[in-house]
């Protein structure tokens, strides 16, 4: 690719420093909103839930309660899997592979799962081929995924809950959906700290710098190679088509 145009002004260190001085008190600040968002946010009031919602899981069936693994917290990805799908979800792929150990969540008294409509079998051989240890389950019926907003009028929608447990009351605490889960996925963060940012057609970025359609450069892990195919949840039937504008802020 040629970068000649694509390039910030080059200035001398003392030009620069200055610039650097203006950015970093508006990350700053952005740094102090987030704490008093996250403050507030564990101020939020709560709804009691049913904790009988139904799962597959390697041992059997279990229940919503049971996915907690005796921790007060539940963090849960609804992956975009449908029943009748071959893969999962190439951006909630992406989520998946950001989480890392859960060790770190539990020593936080919090469990962490995956959970889809596609059946155990086909999440588990999915799982298998990316690499991954974490906790899958395939939700029983619709209810769950319709209930949070994972599934829209027959469609696969990507959304993260949060639960609290109270013995053995379930309370739903927080949700997100969208761009909501961006934070969880450190690639955008990466980007946007270079000069191109995500290269995306939404983006206020200076002109030259390349630009593509809002998510179509995104792949499975393992099909980078496949440069002509497109962001493959976006092709199974049921999915939204991957938006030529600004990407909808959800929460």
């Amino acid at each position: 690719m040629n970068t000649e145009h694509n390039c910030p002004p080059i200035v001398d260190r003392a030009t620069w420093n200055d610039a650097r001085g203006v950015l970093l008190q508006q990350e700053k600040a952005l740094t102090r909103m987030k704490d008093a968002i996250s403050a507030a946010r564990r101020r939020m009031p709560m709804v009691e839930v049913r904790s009988d919602y139904i799962f597959d899981g390697p041992n059997g069936s279990v229940t919503l309660l049971d996915l907690f693994e005796g921790r007060p917290q539940l963090i849960v990805q609804h992956f975009m899997f449908a029943p009748d799908w071959e893969e999962g979800c190439d951006g909630c792929s992406m989520m998946a592979e950001h989480i890392g150990p859960l060790s770190h969540l539990h020593a936080r008294r919090t469990s962490f799962v995956l959970t889809s409509r596609a059946p155990l079998d086909s999440l588990h051989a999915f799982r298998d081929r990316m690499g991954w240890q974490l906790p899958w389950y395939s939700a029983v019926g619709d209810d769950f995924n319709v209930d949070f907003g994972a599934t829209v009028d027959g469609e696969e929608r990507q959304a993260i809950s949060v639960f609290l447990r109270r013995g053995d009351r379930v309370f739903h605490t927080w949700s997100t959906h969208a761009r909501g889960e961006e934070p969880f996925m450190l690639v955008f963060d990466l980007l946007d700290l270079t000069p191109f940012g995500r290269q995306e057609v939404w983006e206020n970025s200076p002109a030259g710098t390349p630009q593509e359609p809002t998510y179509s450069w995104m792949r499975l892990s393992d099909n980078y190679d496949d440069g002509e195919r497109p962001c493959r949840c976006h092709e199974k039937p049921g999915s939204p088509g991957p938006p030529s504008v600004k990407p909808e802020v959800s929460g």
